[in-house]
């Protein structure tokens, strides 16, 4: 299931986002990947350990506790820091898989990444190229979103990030171990709240069509959920 999340960032966010990573350090992005990764990525990261990633990390939290939408594609359990990265010119990431696990900076918890989030920090206008392609099986999905918008999309997902050809693009990218860890469940979950709020919009909180879709909703969570 692909989800894209418009406006997951106020404005303000974006800009005081924007005005710390232009003045904060760059580390080659391949510090962070796996083996197989490292061979297909060239990109530049924000060390996650600096001052700056601790903090735009937490408004980038911030932002997803308060985006309804965020919660109810992804239904996180655990939510890995968000991390920031950029594309420069000739910058790109080959297809790959994302790592089935990953540990929490500083904890050595280890969480398992379900799904994969790209949040576009940059204006789509501001560059060429760069585009996210996920590739699944119902064919190739390219995703270039507004700055402040996300998209989620399953780690289980091959994709990749074509090259940037002019300017530079930059974004935040994390992942979440999720309460439901079939993809195919997560997705009949989220059309069913969807529904549930479509519904609730033309009959009454206490009609009993609007009272028995909520109970099966919250019935299949606690059926399929894990913790």
């Amino acid at each position: 299931m692909l989800v894209t999340i418009p406006d997951v960032i106020t404005p303000a966010e974006l800009a005081y986002i924007r005005q710390i990573l232009e003045g904060t350090d760059w580390v080659d992005g391949r510090t962070t990947a796996g083996d197989q990764a490292a061979l297909v990525k060239k990109n530049l990261q924000v060390p996650v350990e600096s001052e700056a990633a601790r903090e735009l990390s937490q408004i980038v939290m911030r932002a997803l506790g308060r985006n309804p939408t965020f919660s109810s594609a992804v239904l996180p359990l655990h939510v890995l820091p968000p991390m920031f990265n950029r594309y420069d010119e000739g910058m790109t990431f080959g297809a790959h898989v994302d790592g089935s696990i990953r540990v929490v900076p500083g904890t050595g918890t280890r969480i398992r990444t379900d799904v994969s989030s790209t949040l576009f920090l940059t204006p789509p206008e501001d560059y060429d190229g760069g585009e996210l392609v996920i590739h699944d099986t119902y064919g190739t999905h390219t995703v270039k979103l507004p700055a402040g918008h996300m998209v989620v999309y399953p780690a289980t997902s091959m994709h990749s990030v074509n090259p940037v050809t002019r300017g530079s693009r930059w974004g935040s990218f994390f992942w979440s171990q999720s309460l439901v860890k079939d993809d195919w469940r997560r997705n009949m979950l989220y059309d069913l709240d969807m529904s549930i709020i479509r519904i609730r919009q033309q009959l009454p909180d206490d009609d009993p069509a609007v009272v028995g879709l909520t109970a099966h909703y919250h019935n299949l969570i606690r059926h399929w959920s894990e913790t």
